[in-house]
Order: structure tokens, then C-alpha cells, then sequence
């Protein structure tokens, strides 16, 4: 294989050996393959702009305005468009397959691809519905809310295959779910598509970023420059800035009771009685930072409760005592924080926490366990389809439920996985690099009366030749990195320890093809010799209308 691994869904860049990262405004790469699926042929439809045919070996410039066909969907839910008759690659941010579109080209990436900025669609997409919120196509929260869902679900699938076989070199033919041994089984769906996060964090800003909208003048598409208007905003940050809100006065993501709560805020907050104002990130002055709302169920009632969460700037609780009275006029709303970040930073951690009303915490059900949630707690946001992910966990790790295996949980969080698996194991060791998640997970053994775990903070990028000394050999390693994936020194570690069985949990199905790569077929370059093999690979959706994707992975030693 080449240096550097190109895939042609994911929009990223792999170097063997190098973990991959991903900047909120810079995508490293992508691909300048065909994807899997034919484009469907567009429609006629006459051109604002009628491009000159492009010639073979087509390289556009920066500026150049184009007409676009999109193919498939990228990594991060970037459209994967070419100008008819060309190769080239441009990935554009909103356009959708089947989409027939006017772009301009904003920035090349190392002569392999180009990013386009979208001005106006020509041809709709393929599978297009109708998007219930007036906001999807600027808030960046659902970019893919007016694609029918199980388009959706499809493209994610064509997404973790073509990563397995471009970057993770396994056999296209295992990839097909139609086949009896096929690896690569089909993605799971969820059941509820709308209101399923349990926690949305909103942002007060002082200026509002209105929704987009185009204009033609002389013959030319384009994008209206003035987006941002004087006024207080309470919302979502818009795409790509740190310091813009959009504002939202309701949430498809998010529960009805949490949407109640945002109502109640957004009517009581710009009242200028109460003298409540938003923090201005440039001016590093003003009161309001964050809010961020929580769901949990009631263990003995199994009816909503709620957590509201107000990240300030300084701690005046006076102040927000009209916001508190008016939201806990709500049934479901039990507990009222305040975190208080003194920082210039946008982080909705506080340095400081003070319970305004109710309880400081919260409780969820998870595969028969209670977790108690606190406002800054780690915990699945989808609960309802992480409850079916840890099933396929629990089914992938194999347990044989006699009490006689070890179970080694890394990058372990609150505990949630591990702790599932206690009931059927000897022990379970849990590693994490946050504190404050070790001190849940200790905190949620303890309640579920689970005493044979035990959770150790450690840093998993930068274990040395100790590691692994302070607990037996496990018969089964649970792997659940986040979004950059492993450290080599850990998958090292792996293929040295050489336990039966690893159930490697993805968030991130690029940096995931490329692991199963490393633990598979090994690395001559890093003296790396793989020694599993890769028995099955499930795909997740556990948000829908974004293009986030969750694998679970069986490997078994050789």
C-alpha cells in the first residue's frame, strides 16, 4: 500500500502510523475515486452560469464558479461532487447525492481535491423529504434532515465498506451484507429519528446570525454577506464560528420537556427587567455563556426528569432567579445548576458548582444498570439506541456468564460498558483519562452494587512497558477510543498481549478501518504483525440526520 491511505467516502487522510485528527474548520482530505454507487444521470436544466465543458484532466481554480453533480456523501456529511465529464473531486458542504448544484471553488487540498462553497441548487437531491426544521440547513445540528432516512442509514453503509476496503484493506467481497460470511453486516437503524438526544447544550451570543439567502444580480449566484444582525441570540453556533449564534426557539434533537424549558428561558431571558445579558466573546464582558439541558427518567416512575444547566461568567444567583422560577413552574424539571467559568474560553465546564434548586444530579436506565448523571457528566446522549448498542456489545464480547473471565475495558468513561459486562465476568478493569469520569464510574458501580470492577485513571496515548502489569492477562478487551482513534503504542500493546477476543467500539469509522488494519495485517514499517482476524463489523446509527456513524468490531486471535 501507498504512504498515505485516500478513502473515497471518508474525506480523510490516513498516514500509516500517524493518527488521524480532524480540525473544526479543516478537512484534511479526501478522496479522487469514483464512490461505489453510480450517480444518477441529472436532468436537464438550464445553467445560471453555463460553464465551458471542463477538458480531460479538469483542475479547477480558487474562485472559479461551477456547476456540480453530487455523488455521495463524505466524511462529516460533506457531498462528493465532480463537474460532468471530469474526475476531480470537490467536496461541498450541504449538497446531497443526486443534487445538481452551482459551487464555488474555495480552496484546494494538495492538488488531490477542492472544497466548494454552495451557491444555488439546480436539481434537487435524490430521496429528498421535506425538513420539519425551518433551521436544518443552516444550524449544521441535522445536515441531513430533507434526505429520507433510509437514504441515510444507505450512505452510512456504503461508507463504513468502502473505508474497510479502502483503508482497511479487507476483501471487498466479505464487505457485502447479502453474503453468508459476510463481515460487514447491515447498519442498524434507529427507531426514533427525532427527539432522541438526552442533553443539548445552546449558547448565548450577542449578535444574531440570520439564515442564509441567495440573490442574482448580472447573470451570478450569489451568497448575501451580511448574515449577522444587532440583537441577543440564545441557539446554536453557526457552522464554522466560534462567536455567531443562530437563534433557536425549538429542537427537533432534543426531548419536549427540555423543549419547554428552552421556551421558558427564551421568554424570560431578554427581558430587561432582570438585567440579564450574554457574554460577548470578543469583549470578554456579559453574564450568560451557556445552557445546556439534560434528560434523565425516574427510576421508580420511569416519567422525564430534567436538569438545566446555566454556565455564567460569574456566580450572582440572584440574577438568575427569575429564569429559575419560571422554569421549575415545569413538572419534569428537578434540578437547577450553575457552573461558573471565570475563563475567556467557550468550554461549558465550570471551575465552580452551585445547585440552584432540586437535586444535583439525575438518573438514567441503561441495560437494567442506574447511572446517576451530573451536570457535567459524561453519559451516551441517545439512550434509547445506546441501550441497543451495549446489547450488541455484550453479544459481540461472548461472555461465557460462568464468573471466570477477565475483562479489560479501555477508554472506559463513565464505566457504562464495562459495568454491563460485570454481571457475567470475574472482573472488569476500566481505564480512563478524565478524572471526573473515573469518579462517576466508581460512583455508578458502587450504586449498582457491582464490587467486582475497578476503574484506574491513566492516560492509554502514553502507556509505557508497566502497563498492563497491575491486572491478569484479559481474556476479552473492549476498546471504545474517541474520534482520533489508538495511540500505536496501545495497539502495540494488543498485539503483545494477544487476548482471545477485542470488541473495538468506533465513533470514527476512518480511523477505525485503519486500527482493524494495524490489528489484522500489521505494519512492516513499525515491525507490527497482525495476529486477529476481523469476524464482523455492525454500523450504528445512533444520530440521525448527521453523519455521524458508530461500529461495533469483533476480532478473534489467529
Amino acid at each position: 500500500m501507498a504512504a498515505h491511505a485516500v478513502s473515497p467516502l471518508s474525506g480523510g487522510l490516513l498516514r500509516r502510523g500517524v493518527a488521524l485528527h480532524h480540525h473544526r474548520r479543516r478537512l484534511i482530505a479526501v478522496a479522487a475515486v469514483a464512490p461505489e454507487a453510480q450517480a444518477p444521470a441529472p436532468a436537464p436544466a438550464p445553467s445560471q452560469l453555463s460553464p465551458a465543458p471542463p477538458r480531460k484532466g479538469y483542475f479547477p481554480k480558487r474562485g472559479e464558479t461551477v456547476e456540480l453533480t453530487c455523488e455521495a456523501l463524505a466524511f462529516k456529511g460533506k457531498g462528493v461532487c465532480k463537474v460532468a465529464g471530469s474526475t476531480f473531486v470537490l467536496l461541498c458542504d450541504g449538497a446531497l447525492p443526486g443534487e445538481r448544484l452551482v459551487a464555488r471553488v474555495r480552496r484546494l487540498r494538495r492538488g488531490a481535491f477542492a472544497e466548494a462553497a454552495k451557491l444555488k441548487t439546480l436539481v434537487p437531491h435524490d430521496d429528498a423529504v421535506e425538513a420539519p426544521c425551518p433551521l436544518a440547513a443552516d444550524c449544521g445540528g441535522c445536515k441531513t434532515q430533507s434526505l429520507a432516512y433510509a437514504a441515510q442509514i444507505r450512505h452510512k453503509h456504503l461508507q463504513v465498506r468502502d473505508l474497510l476496503v479502502n483503508v482497511g484493506k479487507f476483501d471487498s467481497k466479505r464487505m457485502e451484507s447479502s453474503e453468508p460470511d459476510a463481515i460487514l453486516k447491515p447498519i442498524v437503524p434507529c427507531d426514533e429519528i427525532f427527539r432522541y438526544r438526552n442533553k443539548m447544550e445552546f449558547s448565548f451570543g450577542t449578535k444574531r446570525w440570520m439564515q442564509r439567502e441567495w440573490k442574482e444580480k448580472e447573470d451570478e449566484v450569489m451568497k448575501e454577506d451580511t448574515n449577522e444582525v444587532d440583537g441577543y441570540a440564545l441557539g446554536l453556533h453557526a457552522p464554522g464560528f466560534f462567536d455567531k449564534v443562530l437563534h433557536v426557539e425549538k429542537c427537533f434533537l432534543q426531548s419536549e420537556p427540555a423543549d419547554k424549558v428552552l421556551a421558558v428561558v427564551q421568554e424570560t431571558w431578554m427581558d430587561p427587567a432582570p438585567g440579564l445579558t450574554p457574554y460577548d466573546v470578543h469583549k470578554h464582558v456579559g453574564f450568560l455563556k451557556h445552557l445546556m439541558i439534560r434528560t434523565g427518567r425516574n427510576i421508580n416512575t420511569g416519567t422525564p426528569e430534567v436538569m438545566v444547566n446555566f454556565v455564567t461568567s460569574c456566580y450572582k444567583p440572584d440574577l438568575l432567579m427569575p429564569l429559575v422560577d419560571n422554569i421549575t413552574k415545569i413538572p419534569e424539571v428537578v434540578s437547577v445548576i450553575n457552573n461558573v467559568n471565570t475563563s475567556v474560553g467557550n468550554t461549558s465546564v465550570g471551575e465552580q458548582e452551585y445547585t440552584l434548586y432540586g437535586k444535583p444530579s439525575i438518573t438514567e436506565m441503561l441495560r437494567g444498570l442506574t447511572f446517576q448523571i451530573s451536570a457535567n457528566s459524561f453519559f451516551q446522549t441517545n439512550t434509547k439506541q445506546a441501550d441497543v448498542l451495549y446489547k450488541l456489545i455484550e453479544d459481540s464480547a461472548g461472555l461465557k456468564g460462568d464468573g471466570s473471565e477477565i475483562v479489560l475495558d479501555l477508554f472506559c468513561g463513565t464505566g457504562t460498558i464495562g459495568l454491563t459486562l460485570a454481571r457475567r465476568a470475574k472482573h472488569v478493569y476500566g481505564y480512563e483519562v478524565v478524572p471526573e469520569a473515573i469518579a462517576d464510574a466508581r460512583k455508578n458501580a458502587k450504586l449498582n452494587g457491582i464490587n467486582n470492577a475497578t476503574f484506574v485513571q491513566g492516560d492509554l496515548n502514553k502507556i509505557n512497558e508497566s502497563f498492563g502489569k497491575e491486572f491478569p492477562k484479559p481474556d476479552i478487551i473492549i476498546s471504545d477510543p474517541n474520534r482520533p482513534g489508538m495511540h500505536m503504542k496501545l495497539i502495540k500493546w494488543l498485539l503483545e498481549v494477544k487476548a482471545p477476543r477485542i470488541v473495538y467500539v468506533s465513533c470514527n469509522p476512518a480511523t477505525c478501518a485503519r486500527d482493524l488494519d494495524y490489528l489484522c495485517h500489521g505494519l512492516e514499517e513499525k515491525d507490527l504483525r497482525g495476529c486477529y482476524e476481523l469476524k464482523s463489523v455492525i454500523p450504528v446509527d445512533m444520530f440521525p440526520h448527521t453523519p455521524h456513524i458508530e461500529c461495533v468490531c469483533l476480532l478473534e486471535l489467529h
